[in-house]
């Protein structure tokens, strides 16, 4: 209901097209970042499938065989430095804070500026390392291996990698692989089954088999990230949209408001004069 007295009309319908206007301009970037996050999402669909056969080929001794967990945990929280894209981080810090209430957690590795901010009030306290640029440009190997030798670093019975685990385009799931650490796989008879297995053997497979676990683990995150991305921008052009519609309708319904009252006060001047 616009029921405007003196110049309030006129500053309303001011103030109607500005934020007509930057409400426009809003639709403009969220359309243009949901085509690009398109396109990073077809490129990062892509690079998965690869990266998928890597990481479940290298996860298999481990799904394969019971290995002890340990007491002594460290967490890989694997997100990015981008936001915008719905509860990708979040979601996966509500993961790690739930099993943190559950368990204390005494050590964190952190990948991604967005989960440090997230859990740096609550666990700032457990972070070994973190690191950051991550989701500018699609993820390396070089990357995954960085990340790896950081992890294995620090001595822990089993690291837990949290990440978001592609499902489809609208859709993924916060997961948490176990690795077992080299002390673990060590203690497991069954590892003896094959020849001239020592401890310099295991580490070395324990290092290749982490990098890649840790490479499939990014990409299956960035690719859950794009696709949430598309589908956060896409929403929000929607919402721009229908705010569009209704500012349109309030904005012309003010105008014509101004322009009926001035109508009046000429009629009612030449009425006067009369």
């Amino acid at each position: 209901k616009n029921h405007h007295r003196g110049r309030s009309s006129g500053i309303n319908a001011e103030y109607g097209e500005t934020r007509l206007k930057s409400v426009k301009n809003i639709r403009k970037i969220t359309s243009s970042m949901k085509m690009v996050s398109a396109a990073k999402y077809a490129r990062a669909e892509r690079a998965l499938k690869p990266a998928r056969v890597y990481g479940t080929g290298a996860e298999s001794l481990y799904t394969k065989n019971e290995f002890e967990s340990g007491e002594d945990k460290l967490i890989l929280a694997i997100s990015s430095d981008r936001g915008l894209c719905g509860g990708v981080h979040s979601g996966l810090g509500k993961a790690i804070k739930a099993a943190h209430a559950e368990k204390p957690i005494t050590k964190t590795i952190i990948v991604g500026d967005k989960a440090k901010a997230i859990l740096q009030r609550t666990m700032g306290d457990t972070f070994l390392a973190t690191f950051n640029n991550v989701g500018k440009k699609p993820a390396s190997f070089t990357d995954a291996i960085n990340v790896a030798e950081e992890v294995l670093s620090h001595e822990a019975d089993t690291v837990d990698i949290v990440y978001n685990k592609f499902i489809n385009v609208v859709s993924y799931d916060s997961t948490t692989k176990p690795i077992p650490g080299v002390a673990s796989i060590e203690a497991n008879d069954a590892i003896y089954n094959y020849d001239e297995v020592d401890s310099e053997v295991l580490k070395c497979y324990q290092e290749f088999t982490l990098a890649n676990i840790v490479y499939h683990s990014i990409r299956e995150q960035e690719c859950s990230e794009q696709s949430a991305r598309m589908n956060a921008m896409e929403n929000a052009t929607r919402n721009a949209g229908e705010m569009i519609d209704k500012l349109t309708l309030a904005y012309n319904r003010t105008r014509q408001a101004v322009i009926t009252r001035e109508l009046i006060e000429i009629i009612s001047g030449a009425n006067a004069l009369e």
